[in-house]
């Protein structure tokens, strides 16, 4: 059967089963369930009508249930068999076998420093981004760019990016756009400025940053009012706060005392430690305009007798924007931060695509990937699937509280 009408038959069926579904079970609700008629006509109507919503809303729960329920009881049910003995039950041997694992510590210890940086960053520069872009005429044209790479797939990013970090033998043209422009210092001022100097400072502002909304997290906490989960909360993102600005810390003293392999072309994504920051950047690149978009739409609807107000009692722009703004759109920083962390724990495509897990690059799902479909091990592909599920599960929770807390 031709393509197009294969797509028209399955419009057809799909459209055509529908009605079908609605009316004739309306029908049999109505005739012959429930029929409204003889003496109980009203209590029967009233019955129909109670369970006439779940008839619409069968068909969603029923997807839903297929697609996302089963396959998490079957993964869990997976995890604890062994298919090398028939799906025999073995109870929790994959997951000490998992733990027993070096590379799945790798893994752990690549997507905290994934949730370290890329969602701290992304949302740093986004929302930087959204108040520069809001302040220049071009700002339209400027955002149109900045999220532009929301528009490429990961793996097409990661395809850019490795084009970037290509290396070519010495005495060969450097097609890597890197490695051209490392070629051009020699240890000298601007090796000194550009690779010393502007990375220490960054680092250290990064560091700065987090220990002050930590402090200022930390002073919430002693508001009257705040709650036993929202004190929990704020605890735990003092504490990924607090790492953070340890982890800026110690790159600002690499910056200034690391040794660097003056003029010799460097492959970059061999290089242990460094490789994952050079892969953290693919995602940052692609997650700052979806940040920027987001915040610049909150930044917009701060009322503008705030700022004002501000202004007049003598606060500079810095003072203004800290003081008054940031505050104001703390919660959708907040919402912000988790949606690019929800996509960091589950980091997949660029990884693959550009070091599939060598050179001490390994995460979690592409961990998952290679004992399922490499290895051909359900039972520890499904435990570390379950792994990443728990680790996905209590921001899921967070948001859903937040969310309900904001309905109120």
């Amino acid at each position: 059967m031709h393509p197009a009408a294969q797509g028209l038959l399955t419009i057809f069926l799909g459209v055509g089963g529908c009605i079908a579904y609605f009316y004739f079970s309306n029908q049999f609700l109505d005739k012959i369930l429930f029929p409204a008629k003889g003496e109980h006509a009203g209590r029967n109507i009233n019955r129909a009508n109670m369970v006439r919503p779940w008839l619409f809303l069968f068909p969603a729960i029923f997807a839903l249930g297929l697609y996302l329920a089963y396959p998490v009881f079957a993964t869990l049910w997976y995890s604890l068999t062994d298919r090398d003995q028939g799906g025999a039950f073995v109870g929790l041997d994959n997951y000490n076998q998992m733990f027993a694992d070096p590379k799945f510590w790798e893994a752990v210890k690549n997507n905290m420093l994934w949730l370290l940086v890329v969602p701290a960053a992304s949302t740093a520069f986004g929302l930087l981004a959204a108040q520069l872009t809001d302040r220049i005429k071009w700002g339209a044209i400027a955002k149109s760019l900045i999220f532009m790479p929301m528009a490429i797939s990961f793996v097409g990013a990661s395809v850019i990016f490795k084009l970037i970090y290509d290396t070519r033998p010495v005495g060969q043209s450097q097609i890597g756009v890197l490695n051209a422009v490392w070629l051009q210092f020699d240890g000298g001022v601007g090796s000194f400025l550009i690779l010393r100097l502007l990375p220490g400072l960054l680092m250290l502002c990064a560091a700065a940053a987090a220990a002050y909304v930590a402090w200022g997290s930390l002073q919430k906490m002693r508001a009257p009012g705040v709650s036993k989960i929202g004190s929990s909360l704020r605890v735990v993102f003092v504490v990924i706060l607090a790492g953070i600005a340890l982890a800026a810390l110690s790159l600002a003293f690499g910056a200034f005392t690391k040794d660097y392999p003056y003029g010799e072309p460097q492959t970059w994504l061999t290089i242990p430690g460094w490789n994952s920051f050079f892969l953290m950047v693919v995602l940052i690149w692609i997650q700052t305009g979806f940040a920027m978009v987001i915040l610049s739409a909150a930044l917009r609807g701060i009322p503008e007798e705030t700022v004002e107000a501000a202004i007049v009692d003598g606060a500079n722009p810095f003072q203004v924007f800290f003081k008054i703004k940031m505050p104001q759109i703390s919660g959708t920083i907040v919402v912000v931060w988790t949606t690019i962390t929800l996509v960091v724990l589950k980091v997949f495509d660029i990884v693959f695509a550009m070091t599939n897990g060598q050179w001490e690059t390994q995460v979690l799902a592409n961990y998952m990937y290679d004992k399922l479909f490499r290895a051909n091990d359900w039972g520890l592909g499904s435990a570390s699937a379950m792994i990443i599920m728990l680790l996905v599960s209590p921001i899921l929770i967070w948001n859903v509280y937040n969310a309900r807390k904001e309905m109120r």
